[in-house]
């Protein structure tokens, strides 16, 4: 291991240790860091300080600069309030805070709420753990200038994170998330003001929830086929985390009847001990529900993510064994639903529109377009679809979004993905389904049927390390330039989106521009047979993602299984042709 940077980082961690500011607990961790003989925890601890990205922090908890903690935490509120401050000069402003169920969320929520009312900030700090969209609901509904959220989402037990929004409910955008960020980085230790103002800060809970429900109302569609299936076979999962009261009461409020928990993940706990990692995508965190689905004879098995933005499905197919709905399914889903029942109710307007961020599958613009619904394609994360929403408000209205990673908001109270309204609206959905004599399954079945086959699959290509930054850096150079493809795995690119330039290219060399809000480093492909490739490199980690998306056709519900076999087999095919 480099010298100097053990040096560097045991410099650090000695300014740890002689800070008036730092407490005895998190001294002596730092200093066992030090005293230890290895020393890959102490540079992991201190090489860097844990950044403050557009949507906040996200780390391993433990002491040091690159760490979840209380300091760090103080220093990222610290920065929030100046900003906020310099934002809004005049007094009377407030923030709402919240947290999930991770470890030590009580703390840093009580940590950043007391920072923002020593900042002359009102804090509404939430009495114990609430969703995610319930705190993004909370601004709106208090007339709040931001509010933080402390949650990790779907990561490992050993995280937590911070995530920041503003006035709008919506997670930070321009100009104000570089203005943040400029304020955070220029924060000193010694400059975070930890002591509260306990006049400022105003606890809420049960009338929040409330109204929260009450708004989750607004979601449905049809209350009568609810109330002709109000027995649906429900069993939820909220994966230790917050929706454990509220999708169960809300769920209730909508009419259903038959709504049954997994006792082992209604225990509220930060180390998520019946899962691995508490991700809803992930089929091993599922397990309990559909073993307790399967003792029922349950309809579907739902979860909710432990700051309850996300959702998973689990349906049964034909052969009665239990599968988990993808992302991009679950959106094709509520899409469909939506555009469907709004049409057989005669609630359809020419102003409603939908959105679906530009790597989700295209099958929703496909329906969009046959029913004359506008549909329109933003970047990745729900702040896109937040800012489609708000541009439109008093002019057009908003009946769902989502995207492919499990999230979808089906309202517009909420300017962020909202689990407890998507998991009433899909039990609303598989009634609907039942009430025709069909399940999800079949129901899926029936939109490859009427719009066409479709499998999605994303490649993470890991290159760790400088040069691995460099070598994803230089595959985007040659994507756009000398390895541009002229076709991929037999099929011509007709049409070559830039999102960094802006430009969409055709075979013919034709270029028009995007109407996009930002720049952003994505390349995607569209190929003659209808497919469509993404590329991406992540922001936070040493990888570059592919987003694949394959079309075929359906010529009854049992070819599903065949056409997902060449679906697998065009991908590898796909990878062949991009050399990954």
């Amino acid at each position: 291991m480099d010298q100097e940077l053990i040096k560097s980082c045991e410099a650090k961690a000695q300014e740890w240790v002689n800070s008036p500011i730092i407490d005895e607990e998190t001294k002596a961790e730092v200093k066992a860091l030090l005293e230890d003989s290895d020393k890959t925890a102490l540079v992991d601890a201190f090489y860097q300080s844990l950044e403050f990205g557009t949507g906040g922090l996200r780390g391993i908890m433990g002491a040091g600069t690159n760490r979840m903690n209380k300091y760090i935490v103080g220093m990222a509120t610290q920065g929030f309030a100046n900003y906020i401050n310099k934002a809004f000069p005049e007094g009377g402003k407030s923030v709402v805070v919240g947290h999930d169920c991770r470890n030590n969320g009580r703390m840093f929520a009580e940590s950043v709420a007391a920072i923002f009312s020593a900042n002359g900030i009102k804090a509404y700090l939430f009495e114990s753990l609430r969703p995610t969209p319930e705190i993004s609901f909370a601004i709106r509904q208090l007339g709040a200038v931001a509010g933080v959220n402390v949650t990790a989402s779907h990561n490992p037990r050993e995280y937590n994170g911070y995530k920041a929004y503003w006035a709008d409910g919506a997670q930070v955008l321009a100009p104000h998330d570089t203005g943040i960020i400029d304020e955070v980085n220029k924060v000193k230790l010694e400059e975070v003001k930890f002591e509260a103002n306990k006049d400022l800060i105003q606890i809420i809970g049960g009338e929040m929830d409330y109204d929260y429900m009450t708004a989750v109302k607004e979601a449905m569609i049809d209350q009568a086929v609810i109330n002709r299936q109000k027995d649906l076979n429900i069993v939820y999962s909220p994966m230790h985390g917050t929706g454990r009261v509220i999708v169960p009461l809300c769920l209730r409020s909508w009419g259903f009847q038959n709504i049954n928990v997994v006792p082992e993940q209604m225990v509220i706990d930060g180390n998520f001990p019946t899962v691995i990692s508490p991700n809803p995508e992930n089929a091993e965190a599922m397990t309990l529900g559909m073993k307790l689905g399967t003792k029922l004879n349950a309809d579907l098995v739902i979860a909710s993510d432990p700051d309850a933005d996300r959702l998973a499905i689990v349906c049964r197919d034909p052969k009665g064994e239990w599968i988990i709905i993808n992302g991009n399914q679950t959106a094709m889903m509520f899409c469909y639903y939506i555009i469907e029942n709004k049409k057989a109710l005669g609630t359809l307007k020419p102003s409603d529109f939908l959105v679906k961020t530009i790597v989700t599958t295209e099958v929703i613009a496909d329906m969009a377009k046959k029913n004359n619904v506008e549909i329109r394609d933003c970047y990745t994360g729900f702040k896109w679809i937040a800012r489609e929403i708000a541009i439109s408000e008093g002019k057009q209205k908003y009946i769902g979004g989502g995207e492919e990673s499990f999230g979808f908001l089906p309202f517009d109270k909420v300017r962020d993905k909202d689990s407890p309204a998507s998991i009433c609206l899909i039990c609303e959905i598989a009634a609907w389904a039942k009430d025709k004599g069909m399940t999800l399954y079949d129901l899926l079945m029936q939109i490859y049927l009427d719009y066409g086959f479709s499998y999605e699959h994303t490649i993470n290509v890991v290159k760790p390390g400088k040069t691995g930054a460099d070598e994803i850096k230089q595959m985007m150079v040659d994507f756009r330039g000398a390895n541009a493809p002229k076709e991929i795995a037999g099929s011509k690119v007709i049409l070559t989106k830039d999102y960094k330039a802006l430009t969409a290219t055709d075979a013919n060399g034709n270029v028009t521009k995007l109407d996009m809000p930002d720049t952003s480093n994505v390349l995607q492909w569209f190929c003659e047979d209808g497919t469509k490739i993404s590329v991406r490199p992540s922001g936070t980690e040493p990888k570059i993602k592919f987003y694949l998306e394959i079309k075929g056709t359906m010529g009854c519900a049992n070819c599903y299984a065949g056409e997902v076999e060449k679906a697998k087999a065009k991908v590898e095919e796909i990878k062949k042709s991009l050399a990954l």
